[in-house]
């Protein structure tokens, strides 16, 4: 649940209502590829239970994806067509937020984009950091519990982008 905390801590309890309205709620069987190997992401997707496998081009898994984590964000800020695949590895529920909606808030609500892109910023960073140490440049670590400590900033609004999710996951089961 990573992802969501990154985004989700940095947002408003308003932007999150936002996020949540302007989605649709989506049931994808196991087996489905989500997003292809080389297609340009056309939607931001949320999951919401389930379970994703990204993988390479030669179909070898690189990670796990599951509840709370997000897809198709770096498509926001890069619309390159994509190096790996997603696919459903698990009956997953999803809210899935078209591109174009969000890029329209994007332009029209400066306050949330400037909260979005910071937390996507964030995110970033942080993906960047552990790709870095895993090709073995900096200060990597083999303690599993260092590599997921949430930075000081992070921790003082972990439990509202925790509270955030749950009540976004409420709104969209009911």
């Amino acid at each position: 649940m990573r992802k969501v905390l990154f985004i989700f801590s940095v947002l408003s309890d308003g932007d999150v209502e936002w996020l949540a309205g302007a989605g649709q709620r989506v049931h994808v069987d196991p087996g489905t590829v989500l997003i292809a190997l080389g297609a340009r992401v056309e939607y931001l997707y949320f999951v919401l239970e389930g379970r994703l496998a990204i993988k390479t081009k030669s179909g070898d898994p690189i990670a796990l994806l599951e509840s709370g984590e997000i897809i198709g964000e770096m498509s926001l800020v890069d619309p390159a067509p994509t190096t790996v695949s997603v696919e459903v590895a698990a009956d997953t529920t999803l809210l899935r937020i078209p591109n174009a909606v969000l890029r329209e808030k994007l332009d029209s609500d400066p306050g949330f984009a400037s909260r979005f892109y910071r937390a996507l910023c964030v995110f970033l960073a942080d993906r960047m950091r552990h790709a870095t140490q895993r090709m073995g440049y900096g200060a990597a670590t083999d303690d599993a519990n260092a590599r997921d400590e949430l930075n000081d900033d992070l921790l003082d609004t972990v439990h509202l982008a925790g509270a955030r999710f749950d009540r976004m996951l409420k709104r969209l089961a009911g």
